[in-house]
């Protein structure tokens, strides 16, 4: 008999809302479909959570995978995730798994009985990409005409003026750094931070904000004087002497 899971999720925190009737839907379904209840999860929780903030979905998800569940069972598809982007995820995960989701309300799963996708279902994942698609394009839109508007209203990006630090604020701060940096046979950035208890981004930043990185130096130039020449043969010129030669060769 194959294993099925329940996920059941309402909005409200409180006693006005609760699981109980999704749970009671859905474990008809299993019965009357020859489906072996493992587990139910149930979590109350804002639709407009993220998957990270939504623990019983996180360990409902991973438990189904992990265990090799064949379906999961829903009461619809926003139970799933906060906006399509999210849905498309988790089906995505629970399909490329090979675990089967069941959404009651919608009448769909992700697999035919036969094992194939569901055509219909492959389609709404193709429409719920789009979505999220274009969600996101309306969070960068939004964004964008929101820093427009700041922008246009006399809002200044950056630090506010008064807390960016000057050169002398440096010297006053990281006195050590600056003496490395300052040695004629500097050692490298690493070791700058290691001899100063700092961090390499640290060395580095007060290195470019004080004029002091190894491209704003001038590279030092040492001049050697040329060697003397030597002279090719330094014995003394010999002087001929012709009657000691013509004695020798008389002798």
């Amino acid at each position: 008999m194959k294993k099925a899971v329940i996920y059941a999720r309402v909005s409200s925190t409180g006693d006005r809302q609760d699981t109980a009737r999704q749970v009671e839907d859905l474990t008809a379904y299993a019965r009357n479909n020859g489906l072996a209840l493992v587990r139910t999860y149930t979590e109350k929780a804002s639709g407009r959570k993220k998957r990270a903030d939504r623990p019983v979905l996180n360990e409902c998800l991973l438990y189904c995978i992990a265990q090799r569940i064949d379906t999961l069972l829903v009461s619809e598809l926003s139970r799933l995730g906060r906006n399509a982007a999210d849905v498309l995820n988790n089906v995505n995960a629970c399909k490329e798994a090979g675990v089967n989701i069941y959404f009651q309300k919608e009448q769909m799963s992700i697999f035919l009985p036969d094992g194939k996708p569901h055509p219909f279902l492959t389609m709404l994942v193709a429409v719920l990409g789009a979505m999220a698609e274009m969600e996101a394009d309306n969070i960068r839109y939004r964004l964008k005409s929101g820093l427009d508007k700041y922008i246009r209203d006399g809002g200044k990006l950056g630090r506010p003026e008064g807390t960016r630090k000057t050169p002398a604020d440096y010297e006053r701060d990281y006195p050590q750094i600056i003496k490395e940096l300052r040695r004629k046979d500097r050692e490298s950035y690493d070791r700058i931070a290691k001899l100063t208890g700092t961090s390499k981004n640290t060395v580095i930043t007060v290195a470019r904000m004080m004029g002091l990185t190894h491209d704003q130096q001038q590279p030092t130039v040492i001049i050697h004087d040329p060697p003397p020449m030597k002279k090719l043969n330094n014995n003394p010129p010999i002087k001929k002497s012709y009657g000691q030669h013509r004695r020798i060769s008389q002798a």
